[in-house]
């Protein structure tokens, strides 16, 4: 599935790896239940609830979407250890060409397994990626039970908030 980029974007979105349905559809974050959108807009960077068939409305936001892994799953845990590593440094290359100001993976297990960074936690990573600042959040998939939506868009209210970004509200 194509990354959804530009150069010097504000915030590089990256999940874990496409879901079969996502992919089968070309949109990212486009399985039933997903968790994403709605963070995203309870948060504040989006003015209103987008969809994953809306998923390119985020780069006239200053936000764009990548995946640690390309290969779709039905779930991530699928993904082998090996995998995750190469995906880590070729976000980390992905990352140097585009140049975001943050960079946000979505998913601390993967971020975990991608950098080698055994005890990360959710938040601001100490290390950067060129000058890119880097953050971890939950996983927005509806089968991370361990954030429920209000407790998600919590996580994703201390990024926005982080950034200086202002809260977008519809017109």
């Amino acid at each position: 599935m194509p990354d959804l980029v530009a150069d010097d974007l504000a915030l590089l979105l990256c999940g874990i790896n496409p879901g079969l349905s996502s992919a089968a559809v070309g949109h990212h974050f486009a399985t039933p239940g997903n968790r994403l959108w709605p963070a995203l807009y309870r948060a504040g960077f989006t003015p209103r609830q987008l969809s994953g068939q809306e998923d390119r409305e985020l780069l006239a936001l200053g936000i764009g979407i990548t995946s640690l892994v390309s290969r779709p799953t039905a779930r991530a845990s699928e993904l082998t250890p090996a995998e995750l590593r190469t995906g880590g440094r070729e976000l980390r290359a992905r990352v140097r060409r585009l140049r975001p100001a943050w960079l946000a993976v979505l998913g601390i297990s993967a971020y975990r397994a991608a950098f080698d960074a055994p005890d990360a936690a959710i938040g601001l990573q100490q290390g950067v990626i060129g000058s890119t600042r880097v953050w971890v959040l939950p996983n927005p998939s509806g089968l991370n039970a361990h954030y429920p939506p209000r407790a998600l868009a919590a996580e994703f209210t201390r990024l926005r908030e982080a950034m200086g970004l202002p809260v977008r509200l519809a017109d």
